[in-house]
């Protein structure tokens, strides 16, 4: 075994030839690596820091492409199913309309007493067919006169109204939901020329008696 001889240091191995300078430079040299590693750290952690905002940047690019995506979609839903009603609406009046002459005739017959037998029960199996599809029946003797829903093709003037009324029911009207497909035909009757309304008159009258009683 060979054993260190006392009082000599190890030195770093120098090339021989080598001046003093190259030397030092050789025993310095990794104090030197140890001070650019952190800088390199420092920059790669940068550079990661930088991509990652890029990519979230980017991800909230695309969240909010496919928000806008997907409300266009739901307004998109909403209208075609908005159409699809009111197409469905159009071709279920056009439907009825086309009914109406054949429920007129079943009211005239009802009138006269003719719907009896077969005829009744197909006529009733009809009408609640309609019925079931949303047609209703509007118009009444006595109501007042609406020109919205009612269609004057008769006019005549009468004593005992205070405004103009419908007091004859020709062809009565029909109706899905709120949608008018044929307005009801009538006879209306206003007031009397110069004729004052009821209130009015039981007013005169107190008048010229010298007012009500006292009790």
């Amino acid at each position: 075994m060979s054993e260190e001889t006392p009082g000599f240091e190890e030195k770093p191995d120098v090339p021989s030839g080598a001046t003093p300078d190259d030397a030092a430079e050789t025993a310095e040299s990794p104090e030197k690596e140890d001070t650019a590693a952190p800088a390199g750290d420092a920059a790669q952690t940068a550079g990661l820091t930088a991509q990652l905002d890029q990519v979230r940047s980017a991800l909230g690019e695309r969240t909010a492409d496919l928000q806008r995506l997907q409300a266009e979609y739901q307004n998109y839903r909403r209208r075609v199913e908005r159409d699809r009603v009111t197409v469905k609406e159009i071709a279920t009046a056009t439907l009825l309309t086309d009914l109406l002459p054949v429920l007129d005739d079943i009211g005239r017959a009802r009138d006269h007493g003719e719907l009896v037998g077969g005829f009744k029960s197909v006529a009733e199996s009809l009408e609640t067919a309609v019925a079931k599809m949303g047609l209703q029946q509007f118009g009444k003797e006595g109501e007042p006169f609406d020109p919205t829903v009612h269609e004057a093709l008769m006019h005549s003037y009468a004593p005992d109204v205070t405004e103009t009324t419908c007091v004859a029911v020709l062809q009565p009207g029909y109706r899905i939901g709120e949608r008018t497909i044929r307005p009801a035909r009538v006879a209306v009757a206003e007031p009397q020329p110069g004729a004052a309304p009821a209130g009015k008159e039981d007013k005169q009258a107190d008048e010229e008696s010298g007012g009500p009683e006292e009790g």
